[in-house]
């Protein structure tokens, strides 16, 4: 049998029959065997095979080479010293378009040839950027869009990685890149996890946010006019974009190196800008993603800071927080404006007993336009208090601190709203004394009756003397 088995692959070159190449095919899946064809000269054969053939066998043929070059050095240096990166791009470039099994198939190798080492990866990136990486991208097929993103990650990360991010998002060339990925990944969905990857390093690390932001905007819009026009609209590929960062910092928050400046103050100004965008006067009746692109821009920007805001590692430690700087630009200013701008929570909303009292002082208050938006407003806010003082005497020269004990109260329309609110308290009151005295001034200026105590044959009143609430029966 292994006399059989040598003369499988010392005829390698010469024989292309489907058995040969299955055997071949089995044999490249195991480092031992990759080792063992290395010297058969298995990988020229497969090359030449790839840049010649139209048949059905170029399929398994780029199936060959991209398993002879997962994770075996021997194989990766061969490929790029046989001119494999030409014999790949080959394939990319004909006519007609190459199938996406195809194509994926050939981005899979040069993904593993990329793992190689530098000069691998500047080999990849010499050939394909940027024309036959866009080509690729502008397949609309996960299936394609998933190796493509395999390779630009790893050709953007290690020594060299930082100039070849900075050339992928140059507006001009290497940015309709990411442009494409992101909107295949909207309309088709993706299935790895490279995007999440790469979109990091963009976005949350590196400072083009901003740049992908405004490219995914609607063609129509006009740059020359200012950002509130531009964004008088968000696009669905905008929203998902937010939406993926959102995700990733949730899911990954460890995975973060850093989280750089422009990231978080992009994220600020979008808030702001959807924040006088999205109509208050209609109420939502689902979490993002609602299907409105708005909507979901200021729910994905809203999370997206609660991350941020709770986000510390050694380099936050070492230099400015992403939240100070937040801080610094006015955040929780906009915040609580907000905050202050929507109706009461439910529960107190019933309690209250004057009705015209009540209809007169809420005909200019808004509602959340999405459940739990009021509580991501509230996260934010405890996110930002939590051991900063300076943060404690804002919330109280505001005269804020009786809105944010509005907030500690069960919601239907938002979820853990009362544990984000006693969060918040907690960090407002923690080592500060003169919160703690002007909340424990606080009196009750009304009794608070709400359906579910009357129903059960009682009612709040204030007592006289002590100025607490006690519950009476019905009379």
């Amino acid at each position: 049998m292994a006399m059989e088995n040598d003369r499988r692959t010392a005829g390698v070159e010469e024989d292309e029959s489907d058995e040969a190449l299955e055997f071949l095919l089995e044999a490249s899946k195991t480092p031992g065997g990759r080792a063992h064809l290395a010297s058969t000269g298995a990988l020229a054969a497969a090359l030449r095979r790839v840049s010649s053939d139209t048949s059905s066998a170029l399929l398994p043929s780029l199936r060959l080479v991209r398993n002879l070059c997962a994770g075996d050095a021997v194989h990766q240096d061969a490929f790029v010293e046989l001119g494999g990166p030409d014999r790949i791009a080959s394939v990319l470039l004909s006519t007609p378009p190459a199938s996406p099994d195809v194509a994926r198939v050939a981005l899979q190798a040069i993904g593993n040839l990329a793992c190689g080492g530098e000069a691998q990866r500047s080999a990849v990136w010499a050939r394909f950027f940027p024309s036959l990486f866009l080509a690729a991208a502008r397949y609309r097929d996960p299936a394609v869009c998933d190796p493509l993103c395999m390779v630009l990650d790893t050709c953007c990360s290690s020594e060299g990685g930082h100039r070849r991010l900075a050339e992928l998002c140059e507006t001009k060339t290497g940015l309709p890149i990411i442009l494409e990925i992101v909107t295949t990944a909207c309309r088709a969905g993706h299935q790895e996890e490279w995007l999440d990857w790469l979109l990091c390093k963009v976005c949350i690390e590196e400072a083009y946010l901003s740049r992908l932001f405004q490219g995914l905007a609607s063609p129509s819009t006009d740059n020359s006019i200012d950002a509130q026009c531009r964004y008088s609209f968000f696009t669905r590929e905008q929203a998902f974009l937010l939406g993926m960062l959102s995700e990733y910092l949730s899911n990954r928050p460890k995975d973060v190196s850093m989280i750089s400046s422009p990231f978080a103050l992009e994220v600020l100004k979008v808030l702001d800008i959807a924040s006088a965008i999205v109509d208050f006067s209609s109420r939502g009746s689902s979490d993002v993603p609602t299907g409105f692109p708005a909507i979901d821009v200021l729910g994905y920007s809203l999370t997206i800071l609660r991350h941020i805001c709770a986000w510390e590692n050694d380099i936050a430690h070492a230099t400015e927080a992403p939240v100070d700087l937040l801080l610094s630009a006015g955040l929780l200013q906009l915040l609580l404006h907000l905050l202050g701008e929507l109706e009461p929570p439910a529960i107190i909303r019933k309690s209250m007993t004057n009705a015209d009292h009540f209809i007169q002082s809420s005909t200019a208050l808004k509602v959340c336009p999405y459940k739990g938006f009021r509580r991501d407003l509230v996260s934010i806010i405890g996110n930002c208090l939590h051991g900063r003082k300076q943060v404690q005497v804002e919330i109280r020269q505001q005269n804020a601190i009786p809105l944010l004990l509005q907030q500690c109260v069960v919601d239907e329309d938002n979820p853990f709203l009362r544990e984000w609110g006693l969060w918040s308290m907690r960090n407002l009151l923690e080592g500060n004394p003169e919160n703690q005295h002007e909340v424990a001034q606080l009196q009750l200026q009304e009794p608070v009756n709400t359906p579910e105590i009357a129903g059960i044959g009682l009612r709040v009143e204030i007592d006289e003397k002590t100025g607490h609430p006690k519950l009476v029966n019905i009379v």
